[in-house]
């Protein structure tokens, strides 16, 4: 079992004083498990980090899903020097994204084997959007409670969360929907008998809110801000049925999704449902920025969007990006890690379920390969949540103890690198059931 050394208390001097210069120029804003944690990362191996102080932390955040690879993975490390030193940025056609391309369209659905590239989630789910538009002649879009598509305002009306107060107006015909999330039902019904009620509710919501020209939904298969979500078996094929009745597309956004994350390449295909369009990033390329929009040639051949221009980018598909998204799937593809995401994944889903019956506060272990959450509650019967105190100072505890955990919500996620293994993976849950049995004991979950 791993265990991290720490060689000050955290965070240490050195952590301190580089957090402190950063924040003098550095605009406010930055991430909150970031700012939590107060401390500077010099260097990462795997799934393991090691501060300027010399501490080391097990990282199960994994950059939010970003981090497929792990740390400085040495295959990868080596292909991005090599392209480094030959050619790093232009628009011209390159053999890597040639490969790459075609690489991509190795692994997605029948048909779907269009792809143009970007250097963000929101850029790419914006791109996605002007594609639904000028395939289907339409301009409105139904997205899901709870869901979460980017920060750039084409994208912040679709959110379905607080996040966008005060940055209004949006776009019209911006409308947004109940996810399945059984566990906190919207509509405070049974999963065994609702029959999927949501889904009712959100074809009536299109059909009295909507002006009748629904270009496409936007879904996350599996919900990652909202507390990695995963619907019950047969709701995503239930929203294509409704997508379908609407002479709608159906986007799937598998930014935290796609590229092992679930145990499998993508999240929707193996839900059942074939999306007309997928957005991806995060995981795609190691680490690097780099995200897609993949489609059919039917959609992708839609005017404006497939002009000269039309659905290019400056930065999108440029030498070393491509590099680092091809040497990322070569790695997936040849270290079998959607299988091994599948096989941690299952390892660490039993030990949350474990605490599921240890734990009077745990009300809900949920997920599917390397994503998965724990759902903190003070009260099993009426799922008050634990409060949004106790559980920023659990996460904060965890950086203390050398464990990297997101748990500012009531909600602990977990997606650690798709190349973490059993000793690794085992350390981290260690210092975590240390900690709660800890809040057992104290009972201050309360």
């Amino acid at each position: 079992m791993k265990k991290p050394k720490k060689v000050t208390s955290i965070p240490g001097p050195r952590s301190r004083e580089v957090v402190r210069m950063e924040q003098r120029n550095l605009a406010p804003g930055l991430q909150g498990f970031a700012l939590m944690a107060e401390v500077a990362i010099d260097h990462g191996r795997g799934s393991v980090v090691t501060d300027v102080d010399g501490n080391e932390y097990i990282d199960l955040i994994g950059g939010i899903g970003v981090n497929g690879l792990g740390h400085s993975h040495p295959r990868w490390v080596s292909a991005m020097q090599a392209q480094m030193e030959k050619l790093s940025v232009g628009s011209f056609t390159t053999e890597p994204r040639a490969r790459l391309v075609k690489k991509v369209a190795e692994h997605t659905p029948p048909g779907l084997d269009q792809i143009q590239l970007y250097s963000g989630g929101s850029e790419a789910v914006e791109s996605a959007m002007r594609l639904a538009k000028c395939h289907t002649g339409k301009w409105e879009f139904v997205s899901f409670w709870g869901g979460f598509h980017g920060k750039t305002l084409g994208t912040m009306g679709l959110l379905g969360d607080g996040q966008k107060a005060k940055y209004g107006p949006f776009a019209p015909g911006s409308h947004c929907v109940p996810y399945a999330d059984c566990y906190r039902c919207p509509l405070r019904l049974k999963q065994e008998t609702c029959g999927l009620a949501c889904v009712d509710v959100a074809r009536k919501a299109v059909k009295t809110q909507s002006a009748g020209e629904i270009a496409a939904f936007l879904v996350e298969p599996m919900q990652g801000t909202a507390g990695n979500i995963v619907p019950p078996a047969g709701w995503l094929q239930a929203i294509r049925e409704v997508a379908s009745e609407f002479q709608a597309l159906l986007i799937c956004d598998e930014m935290i999704t796609g590229f092992g994350r679930t145990g499998s390449w993508f999240a929707s295909p193996e839900m059942g449902v074939k999306a007309d369009i997928i957005t991806v990033g995060k995981s795609f390329a190691g680490g690097f920025p780099v995200a897609g929009v993949i489609t059919s040639r039917e959609i992708a051949e839609a005017e404006p969007w497939s002009k000269p221009s039309g659905s290019s980018s400056s930065y999108g598909g440029n030498p070393l990006a491509a590099v680092a998204a091809l040497s990322t799937i070569e790695i997936i593809e040849e270290e079998k890690l959607c299988e091994n995401s599948a096989r941690m994944g299952g390892r660490l889903l039993g030990h949350l379920r474990r605490w599921k019956e240890k734990y009077p506060f745990v009300g809900e272990v949920r997920g599917k390969g390397l994503f998965l959450g724990i759902e903190l509650v003070r009260d099993r019967a009426t799922k008050e949540p634990v409060s949004e105190a106790r559980m920023k100072e659990f996460y904060k505890e965890g950086v203390r103890r050398g464990v990297l955990a997101m748990s500012y919500k009531a909600t602990i996620r977990l997606q650690p690198a798709l190349t973490i293994d059993a000793e690794t993976l085992d350390g981290g849950v260690a210092i975590l059931e240390e900690m709660l049995g800890e809040m057992d004991r104290k009972g201050d979950w309360r």
